[in-house]
C-alpha cells in the first residue's frame, strides 16, 4: 500500500514593482544594490525615490517658508537622482524616478501605495543611543507604515548578495 505524502503549499511570490528611497549615503546605495538583484531574479522594475524634507525656520514671527530653497533642493535632487539612476542601476530596470517634498516616513508610505509597489528596499543607518533619539529611526517606522513588504539592509552587517 502506497502513501501519497504532500508536502505544505509553498507560496509563490510575484515581485514586479520595487520602491527604493534614497537619501543619498552609501547605505542607500547598498540598499539599491539589494533592490537591483532582486529585480534581476524577479524579473522586476525599480522606482528611486527621493524625499526632500524641508526644514523650516522660526522667527520672532513665526515659522518662515523657503519656497525658493525648497526649489533648488527638489532640482538637485531630481539631477542625482536620475543620475544615480544611470550610473547605479542596469539598464532597463528603473521604472521611474520620483521627489517628494514633506516628512520621509508618510512619503514613503503614501508613494509605496500610490505606484503599487510590491517591495520596498530601505537602508538603515544603524543609529543607536542619542543619535536615533534625536534623528528617529525612518526606516523602523517606513516597516510600521508601509502597505507592502519592506526589506530592511542594515548598513554593516553579512551580506548575501556580492557585486
Amino acid at each position: 500500500m502506497t502513501t501519497n505524502v504532500t508536502s505544505p503549499a509553498v507560496p509563490s511570490t510575484s515581485v514586479r514593482r520595487i520602491l527604493v528611497p534614497l537619501d543619498f549615503s552609501e547605505s542607500s546605495y547598498k540598499a539599491l544594490a539589494y533592490a537591483s538583484a532582486l529585480a534581476r531574479q524577479f524579473e522586476a522594475k525599480i522606482t528611486l525615490l527621493h524625499v526632500v524634507q524641508m526644514t523650516y525656520m522660526v522667527g520672532e514671527y513665526g515659522a518662515i517658508e523657503l519656497p525658493e530653497l525648497e526649489v533648488q533642493l527638489t532640482t538637485s535632487a531630481r539631477s542625482k537622482l536620475e543620475s544615480v539612476a544611470r550610473e547605479k542601476v542596469p539598464a532597463g530596470q528603473v521604472d521611474g524616478t520620483l521627489i517628494r517634498v514633506g516628512p520621509a516616513v508618510p512619503e514613503i508610505a503614501n508613494t509605496a501605495k500610490e505606484t503599487n509597489a510590491d517591495l520596498l528596499v530601505i537602508s538603515t543607518h544603524g543609529y543607536t543611543g542619542l543619535k536615533r533619539i534625536v534623528l528617529g529611526s525612518v526606516a523602523e517606522n517606513v516597516v510600521r507604515h508601509a502597505p507592502c513588504p519592506v526589506l530592511v539592509v542594515r548598513e554593516k552587517e553579512h551580506e548575501f548578495i556580492h557585486n
